[in-house]
């Protein structure tokens, strides 16, 4: 599909950032803050991003512009190269030559509101190049969501390399397990008159599973972090995988035990994730190979991430993992 490039007109979208944040709450507790346009050096890949994100009892589960990778912010869609634009902030990772500075970087910019409330926050969003034009359009809904069922919460963790067993069984609200779930939806659409070509570092050379970008939450954990799947347990076993649910146990700054699980990987898709280096999470969009959106096409992604409070077993995250279906 062909069609004419129609020249970039000012508008809203050409808007100074403001770092205004919005928040999100479930029930009339704040969970999180969207912070809509950030004021930042274009090195570091300015976006909207969530932070801070808490557990219901207030723990903060997520961190922006840390000292290791100051352009990690918070929980946020992001991919390194977009027809060759860095688009996640850093360096840019070249072919046989590694990780280089360059004057690559462009911007996602908030655009315009389709709807705000207290849970639920939707805009039209542009991928922009250093220079400013558009490479995709999106439109993005952030939901969070009040949990109810039935699941225990053990401080028990069991031995061996990671979290396992349990029994999903408990009266109350989730059994005493304190959780809420934020839904992130979008669709990203590629102009009518060209293909985009989503990549990773990995796809571009890079050996060791950095397949990077896309939906990327950037955990905090002042303890060790560890991750499990449905079946496997540790860094390098989930990284790459395309396990239906990933769940990540973390300590926040305040001490409070906190465990995240992740759901909603689309076709090709993997999981990609870290706990050595830094607590993080992500769903990968080009971990093996790059990903076209062809010109007037769209690629639609759901993810749904379960906060809860206290350290969690696998068949208790496995429960959780059933709400977001």
């Amino acid at each position: 599909m062909t069609a004419d490039r129609p020249a970039r007109a000012a508008g809203p979208a050409d808007a100074t950032t403001t770092d205004e944040q919005i928040g999100l709450l479930v029930g009339g507790t704040e969970v999180a803050r969207y912070v809509l346009d950030p004021a930042l050096d274009a090195r570091h890949g300015p976006r909207p991003y969530l932070h801070p994100v808490r557990t219901l009892a207030g723990t903060v589960v997520t961190d922006a512009l840390p000292a290791d990778h100051v352009w990690h912010l918070g929980a946020s869609l992001a991919v390194q190269d977009v027809n060759g634009a860095n688009l996640w902030g850093g360096r840019t990772y070249v072919r046989d030559v590694g990780y280089t500075w360059r004057d690559d970087h462009g911007r996602i910019a908030h655009v315009r509101w389709s709807e705000r409330a207290a849970d639920r926050l939707a805009h039209r969003l542009e991928w922009r190049d250093p220079h400013g034009e558009v490479l995709l359009t999106e439109h993005r809904q952030l939901t969070a969501v009040a949990l109810t069922g039935a699941v225990p919460l053990t401080s028990e963790r069991p031995s061996g390399e990671g979290p396992s067993g349990g029994d999903p069984s408990g009266d109350g609200p989730l059994g005493g397990v304190s959780a809420w779930r934020l839904e992130v939806d979008y669709t990203l659409s590629a102009p009518a008159w060209q293909d985009v070509r989503l990549g990773s570092p990995a796809t571009n050379g890079r050996p060791g599973g950095a397949g990077y970008g896309g939906f990327f939450w950037r955990a905090v954990s002042a303890a060790p972090a560890s991750v499990f799947s449905a079946t496997v347990t540790g860094e390098e076993a989930v990284n790459g995988s395309a396990e239906p649910w990933v769940a990540l146990c973390g300590t926040g700054p305040d001490g409070g035990a906190y465990t995240l699980v992740f759901t909603g990987l689309g076709d090709g898709d993997r999981w990609f994730t870290r706990t050595v280096m830094y607590p993080g999470v992500g769903v990968a969009f080009a971990f093996d190979e790059p990903v076209t959106v062809a010109a007037g096409t769209d690629r639609r992604g759901r993810h749904a991430v379960v906060v809860a409070d206290g350290t969690l077993n696998r068949a208790q995250a496995a429960a959780l993992a059933n709400t977001a279906r």
